[in-house]
């Protein structure tokens, strides 16, 4: 049988796929990379072969790529050398003729540089574009921002509160969750006729903050209003907390692309691949604040 290895396997999207994928194909047909082998004792309990690799060692990504089919592509979490990372895995990938790769990339609109998050998005097309020109056959995958990042926005205590408090405008962003884009990865990765396919893998509708406070007033019975200060004002709320630097920036340039519609792109691939409709937000909002 074909081996399916996945990259980032001890991170929640990787092990969530090869969670999904043990529905679908024996153990031993399934390969987890991971940089840390003490953190991977879970996934050798349920008989997944387990091998050591680090995007930064080109070599250790070559032997663990050895006599693999497809390879399913997590896109590095760390910002630093983050295209230079994920050019070691594609060009290990062709080196270990490995026969498909599958990259987990994300939806934009900006590729010029100028977007708010660029240090974040960059990558993504650049991966795209060099993928597409190593002649790797290849299936991208364009993720949505994930609905799990909303309780992270919006805050554990928003029901109590009643406030969301974000400089993100009217923007809206079509989210979709984690496990669903896991549940699309298992199938894409055991069905055929994706080669050279893009999927634009989101919701099928689009949400504003003011519109997940309406989603959260009617869930609750209580009232939840948007705000939507300056980035200045944001940020002189958010140092109020004592956080990292890095950590305020990164929320305001997220917000700030997310009113530039950086995010703004629903589609029914998520959908069809599903074979049934994504969990809405209404559902994962529901079901993470207990509602």
């Amino acid at each position: 049988m074909s081996k399916i290895l996945v990259t980032g396997a001890t991170g929640q999207l990787g092990n969530s796929v090869i969670n999904e994928l043990l529905q679908r194909k024996p153990a031993n047909d399934i390969v987890a990379l991971v940089r840390d082998l003490s953190k991977a004792e879970r996934l050798k309990a349920k008989c997944v072969n387990v091998e050591k690799g680090n995007y930064f060692d080109y070599a250790s990504l070559v032997a663990a790529f050895r006599g693999i089919e497809t390879v399913y592509f997590v896109s590095s979490s760390g910002l630093a050398d983050r295209f230079d990372q994920h050019r070691n895995v594609v060009n290990a990938a062709v080196e270990a003729e490995v026969k498909h790769l599958f990259y987990t990339s994300a939806q934009r609109k900006t590729e010029d540089g100028s977007s708010a998050i660029a240090a974040v998005a960059d990558a993504h097309w650049q991966t795209d574009n060099f993928i597409k020109q190593s002649g790797l056959t290849y299936t991208i995958l364009k993720h949505s921002l994930y609905a799990d990042i909303l309780p992270m926005f919006i805050g554990d205590k928003v029901i109590e509160t009643g406030v969301i408090s974000l400089p993100a405008g009217d923007g809206k962003c079509s989210y979709a969750s984690r496990s669903d884009l896991a549940a699309a990865a298992a199938i894409l990765l055991t069905t055929g006729g994706h080669e050279g396919k893009e999927y634009e893998l989101s919701g099928n509708v689009a949400y504003s903050f003011q519109d997940i406070t309406g989603i959260l007033t009617q869930l609750s019975g209580k009232t939840i209003q948007y705000i939507s200060p300056s980035p200045e004002m944001f940020e002189e709320q958010l140092r109020t907390y004592q956080l990292p630097n890095e950590t305020i920036q990164g929320i305001i340039s997220f917000c700030a692309a997310i009113e530039e519609g950086e995010f703004d792109f629903p589609s029914t691939d998520l959908e069809t691949i599903l074979g049934r409709a994504p969990q809405s937000v209404k559902e994962f909002l529901k079901n993470a604040y207990q509602l």
